[in-house]
């Protein structure tokens, strides 16, 4: 009885072992989900990690004038424009140039006349969104860019940072930054004239020169047809019709609308000639007038003829000749209708057979 006794409680002993040792798995898989979660919380960690670093190493393109960065090397490029002046996009209709390709995108909507933002309060139009919602705010009164000095508000943003200043003292234009306005100190010139050699110290007046040669005008005088080069020259040429001449000779009272044919003619009172010719001595009251003569010296001619070989000296005498090619007769005589190609022919004509004496 006593074995059997014996074997019995030999035979219950398992069961608290077993129940004993699937509690042991259980606190196993739980350590081992534990440190599942801990390796998956560290790998995560270090990917946030990497992700930070790659963007660091992302924007390793710095500025070195203002320590700006930038992800790509071209954007760094582009802003690198601001602090030397280079803008390498000319518009090729009045030669205005821009930083950027967007910028003369946005422009040449000037010269197409392509204005789609129209203003519901006054019906004004506009080529440019920007301008627009600028614009919108002058009627509701909305100045929400607000110094924090002094109070006052402005419409743009661009004029509250340049308000700012006066209270920061900051100056940000800086000759050292501006590489096209050194070139007023250094005199350098790197835009060169392929037709004639002669050199520019920007992109834009060399485009305006470059007309010359193609004899492009695009910009029209709307009162009298006249064509010109440049906007400046057709801004000053339209104070002949409105009669303005705010420059007075205090000399002889001679009155004149430009400020340089003001300042030519006060040389002819004091027979200033401070244009002097290396080769002969002669001397001229303007630079163009020495530069014309010294062409005699040179034998450069750099007026060609579009129609054969020939080629002039300057620009008066190429004009002229071409009529022999485009039969122009630009003097017309009033009183018989007879047309002449130069006018000292015309003025002949008059003298002998109108007795006139213009």
């Amino acid at each position: 009885m006593e074995f059997i006794k014996e074997e019995i409680e030999d035979m219950s002993d398992p069961e608290p072992s077993g129940i004993k040792h699937e509690d042991t798995e259980e606190q196993t898989d739980r350590m081992e989900a534990k440190e599942e979660r801990q390796e998956l919380e560290e790998i995560k960690e270090e990917h946030h990690n990497f992700k930070i670093q790659e963007t660091k190493a992302k924007k390793r393109h710095s500025c070195s004038q203002c320590g700006k960065s930038f992800g790509q090397k071209v954007n760094l490029n582009r802003h690198m424009r601001i602090h030397t002046g280079e803008k390498p996009y000319p518009c090729t209709q009045c030669g205005k140039s821009f930083f950027q390709a967007s910028h003369l995108k946005q422009h040449l909507k000037v010269h197409s006349d392509e204005k789609p933002y129209v203003c519901s309060f006054c019906g004004k139009i506009f080529s440019q969104l920007n301008s627009f919602k600028h614009h919108r705010k002058t009627h509701n009164g909305v100045r929400d860019h607000v110094c924090c000095d002094c109070g006052k508000s402005f419409t743009r943003a661009d004029y509250l940072i340049q308000h700012q200043r006066i209270h920061t003292g900051e100056k940000p234009y800086k000759c050292s930054y501006l590489k096209v306005h050194e070139r007023v100190h250094t005199g350098e010139k790197p835009y060169h004239c392929t037709q004639c050699e002669k050199s520019f110290s920007q992109a834009s007046a060399l485009s305006v020169h470059l007309r010359i040669h193609s004899r492009e005008k695009p910009f029209n005088c709307d009162q009298c047809g006249k064509d010109f080069h440049a906007s400046s020259h057709l801004k000053q040429h339209l104070k002949v019709h409105s009669g303005e001449k705010p420059y007075v000779c205090s000399l002889c009272g001679k009155s004149f609308s430009r400020l340089n044919s003001f300042k030519l003619h006060q040389k002819t009172h004091n027979d200033v000639r401070d244009h002097v010719c290396c080769d002969c001595g002669k001397s001229f009251t303007r630079d163009e007038y020495l530069k014309r003569h010294q062409r005699i010296h040179t034998g450069e001619k750099p007026y060609k003829c579009s129609y054969c070989d020939k080629s002039f000296t300057q620009l008066g005498t190429l004009k002229i000749h071409e009529r022999v090619h485009t039969g122009e007769k630009p003097y017309h005589c009033t009183q018989c209708g007879e047309s002449f190609r130069h006018s000292c022919s015309f003025l002949s004509h008059m003298k002998k057979y109108h007795k006139s004496r213009v």
